[in-house]
């Protein structure tokens, strides 16, 4: 099968459910600074959490430009991916109405690696479909990013029942890794 219907369907659930997330965000119920500072906790959630989602997409977007053809187990596997993915509204408004609390800290962190470790599971089987020595396979390496991710997650998740300030700096750390983008797929494919 072509990876056409694949990429459409994941850009639209992706797009829902920041849909979903922005649709959650408190508005603040006053006029003055005292109202506004009452949403804060709200909004930094959401934006960490968009933050999350835009990465996601853009390395799918950049995933699915090394495939040309997918199989069931790679629907399964960018399924998988989606369904967590669309648990991260429901962390994100829990994490923000009980802001710097142990337990919706360390769900959070749970829904945020969960997604990691769906999406390394879609990278696998995008290799085993195209082959070791496949554009992807070429491009990710050892792939320094995606194991440190899942490490600094798990951290996040401990420290959360220490210190909830401190899960959350976990959490940003991956972010900002994730931000700088990543031009290894570009890189290999310029080069084939």
């Amino acid at each position: 099968m072509g990876k056409d219907r694949l990429t459409a369907f994941s850009d639209g659930v992706i797009a829902i459910v920041i849909t979903i997330m922005v649709l959650e965000l408190k508005v603040p119920h006053g006029a003055d600074w005292a109202a506004l500072r009452g949403v804060v906790p709200n909004f930094a959630s959401y934006m960490l959490s968009f933050v999350y989602l835009a990465i996601y997409w853009n390395n799918h977007h950049h995933l699915l430009h090394t495939v040309t053809k997918v199989d069931g187990l790679i629907l399964w596997a960018n399924s998988n991916l989606l369904f967590w993915l669309s648990l991260i509204p429901a962390a994100t408004a829990w994490m923000g109405d009980n802001f710097l609390v142990s337990i919706p800290a360390a769900v959070y962190g749970v829904i945020l690696l969960m997604p990691a470790i769906a999406y390394l599971l879609l990278q696998k089987a995008l290799i085993h479909r195209q082959g070791p020595h496949s554009v992807l396979a070429k491009a990710l390496g050892g792939d320094l990013k995606g194991k440190i991710s899942p490490v600094l997650y798990v951290t996040g998740i401990g420290l959360a029942f220490v210190d909830p300030r401190l899960a959350i700096v976990a959490y940003i750390l991956v972010a900002a890794i994730w931000l700088v983008p990543d031009r290894r797929i570009e890189k290999v494919l310029r080069e084939s």
